[in-house]
């Protein structure tokens, strides 16, 4: 039996969380405050975690990065009534691994929950460009035998680029696939983590492996 810990301030919510949880064959774990939830992430290493955003004694931001350095690398779905673009990209810059915005259908957390249980099961993979290697599972990236350090939103970005190697993706379907929002047209969201990425990917190699094909999108490629 899978374990999801829920760590939301909200008392009904959780307790409703925290039943139909169990009536879909979890086990439930739920805590109310960052501070004591961090605390029962450490100590219970449940399977994946549904975490509030804005919590009593330390914040969901906080909770998440703490996880990550901590090496804990299971499914972290935050919950918030934010809807601001510049809310989803902090907390997935710190480790989250997808996002719901209040108020959500709760058969969507559960069908999210599963699929980041199913993925995080999934035999370990490596995707491979010349001398660039990414392992999804272990969230690992080297280049040239050289360990690279990404943050969740870079490292979704370089996965979604490599497992389409040679293929150019438009602005759109990376901001689809990756971001999974709608953005606006004038939004430069991709261009920036673009920026981001070719920094610590390419810079300092004779060999640039982000290419960017003018007016389209860009490619990952030798």
């Amino acid at each position: 039996m899978s374990s999801v810990l829920v760590i939301e301030d909200e008392v009904n919510l959780n307790r409703i969380l925290a039943r139909v949880l169990e009536e879909e064959g979890f086990q439930a774990l739920v805590e109310y405050r960052g501070d004591s939830g961090l605390e029962s992430a450490i100590a219970n290493a449940p399977d994946a975690v549904v975490l509030d955003l804005s919590l009593p004694g330390i914040d969901g931001l906080q909770v998440c990065r703490e996880l990550r350095d901590r090496g804990m690398r299971m499914p972290v779905i935050m919950l918030t009534a934010r809807d601001a673009v510049p809310d989803r990209v902090r907390g997935l810059d710190q480790g989250a691994d997808d996002y719901l915005v209040k108020p959500f259908a709760i058969e969507e957390l559960i069908a999210r929950i599963r699929a980041h249980l199913r993925r995080a099961g999934e035999p370990a993979e490596r995707l491979v460009v010349a001398d660039l290697v990414l392992e999804p599972s272990a969230r690992r990236v080297r280049r040239g035998g050289r360990e690279l350090s990404l943050t969740a939103q870079e490292f979704d970005l370089l996965e979604f680029l490599m497992r389409h190697r040679g293929q150019v993706m438009s602005r759109q379907r990376i901001l689809d696939h990756v971001w999974g929002y709608e953005a606006t047209p004038v939004s430069n969201i991709v261009d920036i983590y673009i920026h981001y990425l070719r920094d610590k990917v390419d810079n300092g190699h004779s060999s640039t492996l982000i290419k960017t094909v003018r007016s389209v999108g860009y490619v990952v490629r030798k």
